[in-house]
């Protein structure tokens, strides 16, 4: 997933090709239908979601992925009472991750595999998060406290994981 934003790892790592000259492939016009990875999953039956903390109207993110067989479920998806916290970028990790939970757990009781492409919001400035999750404060650590409550929230994240029926049978595959 390389390049120089986040879209550029999203079409790498949906498409399977490396940046492209100009505008990502996800902000382009007429970028519908394409062979992602999400497709060739649906092709196999598994229920195909794109999680993102935000709202997917960001670069094209919603059009992008919901026009490439992906099911999209952002920051507006969630209810408020679900909301640990949130800032301009979207809503907290553990926030998103515990719909992840919620999807992979509706998939599960419907007797489907998952493939969720699940996108967070933290490590960008101001950098904030629920207070007392880590021992940095929110805001004032920057990137430093910002990418501990990644690992916290992504430890968070396995450890609920773990408790459920379909987690032995379960692949994460975690990208920076």
């Amino acid at each position: 997933a390389t390049g120089t934003r986040t879209v550029r790892g999203l079409e790498a790592l949906s498409l399977s090709v490396p940046p492209t000259p100009g505008e990502s492939i996800v902000k382009r016009p007429r970028n519908m239908g394409l062979l992602t990875l999400g497709e060739v999953f649906s092709e196999h039956g598994y229920d195909v979601k794109f999680l993102y903390g935000g709202y997917a109207l960001f670069d094209n993110m919603g059009a992008y992925f919901s026009g490439n067989g992906y099911q999209v479920i952002d920051r507006g998806d969630i209810p408020s009472e679900r909301i640990h916290h949130e800032n301009a970028w979207g809503v907290a990790d553990e926030d998103i991750y515990t719909q992840a939970l919620l999807e992979l757990d509706r998939s599960h009781a419907a007797g489907r595999h998952s493939f969720l492409h699940v996108m967070t919001t933290s490590n960008h400035r101001p950098y904030t998060y629920p207070e007392n999750r880590i021992d940095l404060p929110s805001g004032r650590s920057g990137r430093a406290g910002a990418v501990k409550y990644t690992d916290w929230a992504i430890g968070d994240f396995v450890a609920r994981a773990g408790k459920k029926p379909w987690f032995a049978d379960t692949i994460f595959i975690i990208v920076a």
